[in-house]
């Protein structure tokens, strides 16, 4: 499934700070994933990378039958982003689609490749990355996952309680890119700490 057109039009209209933070974000760093997050009228964009480590325990390819099994488990909870990102319920949000898969560093590379030159800058970053640390893990993998969901009061989801955490034991941060009509806020969200405060964000 292609990236929702509401992440491409953010490019489009973010400030260079956020597009600076955005490039960051895109190391590949293991404990740590990315979480994008765009309001628009009544729905909620949302896109996740996590680390095939954080998620399963492992970046390998998945070979034998019980690694392969816990691809298809991880896949199938991604797949259901009310469960792990758990909004103010008083929003009466649900889900127009979800998308999970595991892409290979060179899926990966693909997938990029795909976007506008808008994201240039992204993969150089990505590659000098892959340059300092991951000569010797050409095969890592990471997850990704797409949903759009669709919300009967989008304002009022003033929090999100992060069960991600709960359900993969080796995720230890989530680093949260917010755009809504106020404009574009990062957060970080730890396991320690699993709620996010939108208050202000509407």
């Amino acid at each position: 499934m292609k990236l929702f057109p509401l992440f491409a039009l953010t490019a489009v209209v973010a400030t260079p700070a956020f597009a600076q933070e955005a490039r960051q974000l895109n190391a590949h760093e293991h404990g740590v994933g990315q979480l994008d997050i765009a309001f628009d009228g009544d729905q909620i964009a949302m896109e996740l990378h996590a680390p095939g480590a954080d998620i399963v325990g492992f970046e390998y390819g998945a070979e034998s039958a019980e690694d392969r099994a816990a691809v298809d488990a991880a896949v199938a909870a991604l797949a259901k982003p009310l469960d792990l990102f758990v909004l103010t319920e008083a929003a009466g949000c649900s889900i127009v689609n979800a998308s999970a898969g595991l892409e290979s560093e060179e899926e990966h590379d693909a997938h990029d490749d795909d976007h506008d030159d808008d994201h240039a800058a992204d993969e150089g970053s990505h590659d000098d990355h892959a340059d300092e640390g991951h000569e010797d893990e050409a095969d890592h993998t990471e997850f990704h996952a797409e949903y759009l969901l669709t919300c009967a009061d989008p304002s009022a989801v003033t929090d999100i309680t992060f069960a991600y955490f709960d359900a993969f034991p080796n995720a230890l941060e989530v680093e949260v890119q917010v755009i809504s009509d106020t404009g574009a806020t990062s957060f970080e969200v730890e396991r320690d700490a699993p709620t996010l405060d939108l208050r202000g964000m509407f």
